[in-house]
């Protein structure tokens, strides 16, 4: 028997491109998912065949690859648990249940907690994306992670992301990193993060 055929595929977005508005505009969607999250794709799917990796989980080659191979199958997971992660937004938007009792734990408070993400992201240098994680004991961290790094490669689970690489927010807040972040807890689908928690 032959190596199973591993073809990425660009993941659908589980919403329409102008639900995220106007926190994501949805020509940064546009953008954003159907050009740099596309190349990612199409990248991987050039570079796979023949390969040790051909076969492989998406999680598994962002944990044993590297070069190529790791900075297109790290961004395409990265994308799909960011893309994944979102609805339309609300304005009084937290979570709830065991997820919130564990970042009041690990954090002091959902404030505290926003307050530490945001600053984890703002002050990320160049590209890449800030993480809630848990670790194998359910203990909650935030990680800084750059280019296509993703938590899985340090034995994490990632369950919320925001993306700093300017793509993610340039059309919309230009420069203004702090300010796209701060706007995101607004679409954030705490039943998603939730799920991941669990």
């Amino acid at each position: 028997m032959g190596k199973i055929e591993m073809k990425a595929q660009l993941m659908v977005l589980p919403y329409a491109p102008e639900a995220l508005e106007p926190v994501i505009s949805r020509e940064t969607i546009a953008f954003h998912h159907g050009k740099h999250l596309a190349a990612y794709v199409n990248n991987l799917n050039g570079l796979l065949p023949g390969t040790e990796w051909e076969g492989m989980a998406l999680e598994e080659i962002v944990c044993k690859a590297t070069g190529g191979v790791l900075n297109n199958a790290g961004q395409i997971l990265n994308h799909e648990l960011y893309f994944g992660q979102f609805c339309a937004p609300k304005a009084e938007n937290q979570p709830a249940g065991r997820l919130a009792e564990a970042i009041v734990r690990d954090f002091g408070s959902f404030d505290a907690f926003k307050e530490a993400f945001q600053k984890a992201g703002a002050t990320l240098f160049g590209s890449g994306w800030v993480w809630l994680s848990a670790d194998k004991d359910g203990k909650l961290v935030i990680t800084q992670e750059a280019n296509a790094a993703n938590p899985v490669q340090k034995g994490l689970t990632p369950l919320l992301t925001f993306d700093v690489w300017e793509h993610a927010y340039y059309l919309d807040y230009q420069n203004r990193r702090p300010d796209h972040l701060a706007a995101l807890w607004q679409i954030v689908d705490w039943n998603v993060v939730a799920n991941r928690f669990a």
